[in-house]
C-alpha cells in the first residue's frame, strides 16, 4: 500500500496523509452483492439518544462479504481490488467457475487475475482458504474461524493477521494480533496471507470534517463537564478529574472486564500482552 501527503494549499491538507489507493482497481461496486446500509444516528426504537457521536456521514451501500468461504473445490479469479467504506480493508471480487460472484477481504499482495480456491484440497498459497489441519506451521493467516462453519471472526481488520504456531491433538495453536495464544478447533477454516491495507493506522484525516464524512461526531471530555453530567466532571479550575471511568462509573485502564468464569477460557494458552 502507497500512501499519499498532500500539499498544504489548505488548511485541511496541510497534516493530510490519505490513501493512495493504489491496489483498487475500480471504483464501481458489484450491484448484486450490494445491500441496504441503514443509519441509527445513534438512536433506539424510540427515538432516544442512546449512543453519543454517533450520525451524520456519506450515505453507503453494504457489502456482502463471503467470511465463511464455502464454496469448496470451486477455482475462482480476482476480478477487481474495491474499496469498502464499511471496513479498513479491501476487498476483492471474486468470479467462480460457475459464474457465481463473491467479496471476500483481500489478501495484502493479490493480483487481478489471480485463481483462488477454498476446500479440503487448497494448496496453503495466499488467498486460498482451508482447514487448520492443513495448514502448515508457521504460515500466517487472517479471517479464522472460531468455531465450525460460523465464518471468520479473528484478524479481519487492515493489515491484521496470525500465526499458526503448534498443533495439538484435535486443536491448534494460534497467536492471535493482541499477542494471545489460544487454541482453536483444526476443523476451522482460515485464509492465508494477511488483510491488505497494511498502513491503515499511518493516515490523517487533516481536519474534522473528513470525521463527520466518516458519521463520527465531536466528542467532549468528561473533565469539561459539569458533576451532573460525569463522574469526572466539576471542580475549580482544570483539574484531572480522578482516576478514568465512563458515564455510568465503569473504571478504565487497568479494570478487567473478562467474565472470571468463561466457559472458553481454558482454550487461552496465555494472555495479550500487557
Amino acid at each position: 500500500m502507497a500512501l499519499k501527503k498532500y500539499n498544504p494549499v489548505t488548511p485541511g491538507t496541510r497534516f493530510r496523509i490519505g490513501n493512495a489507493y493504489s491496489e483498487v482497481t475500480t471504483d464501481t461496486p458489484e450491484k448484486s452483492l450490494l445491500a441496504p446500509h441503514k443509519k441509527s444516528g445513534g438512536r433506539n426504537s424510540s427515538g432516544h439518544l442512546t449512543m453519543r457521536y454517533i450520525g451524520g456521514g456519506h450515505k453507503r451501500k453494504f457489502r456482502v462479504i463471503d467470511f465463511k468461504r464455502d464454496k469448496h473445490e470451486i477455482n475462482a479469479v480476482v476480478k477487481t481490488v474495491e474499496y469498502d467504506p464499511n471496513r479498513t480493508a479491501f476487498i476483492a471480487l471474486l468470479v467462480y467457475a460457475d459464474g457465481e460472484k463473491r467479496y471476500i477481504l483481500a489478501p495484502n499482495g493479490i493480483q487481478v487475475g489471480q485463481t483462488v480456491q477454498s476446500g479440503l484440497n487448497a494448496a496453503p498459497e495466499l488467498g486460498n482458504a482451508l482447514m487448520l489441519r492443513n495448514i502448515p506451521l508457521g504460515t500466517i493467516i487472517h479471517n479464522i474461524e472460531l468455531y465450525p462453519g460460523r465464518g471468520g471472526m479473528i484478524a479481519r481488520s487492515a493489515g491484521s493477521w496470525a500465526q499458526l504456531s503448534a498443533k495439538e491433538g484435535k486443536y491448534v495453536i494460534i497467536r492471535m494480533p493482541s499477542g494471545e495464544t489460544r487454541m482453536i478447533l483444526d476443523t476451522c477454516f482460515a485464509t492465508v496471507g494477511t488483510v491488505s491495507n497494511p498502513d491503515h493506522n499511518l493516515q490523517q484525516l487533516g481536519k474534522a470534517g473528513r470525521k463527520r464524512w466518516l458519521g463520527r461526531r465531536p466528542r467532549n471530555r468528561g473533565v469539561a463537564m459539569n458533576p451532573v453530567d460525569h463522574p469526572m466532571g466539576g471542580g475549580e479550575g482544570r483539574s484531572s478529574g480522578g482516576h478514568p471511568r465512563s458515564r455510568n462509573g465503569q473504571i478504565a485502564k487497568g479494570l478487567k472486564t473478562r467474565q472470571p468464569k468463561k466457559t472458553t477460557s481454558k482454550f487461552i494458552i496465555s494472555r495479550r500482552k500487557k
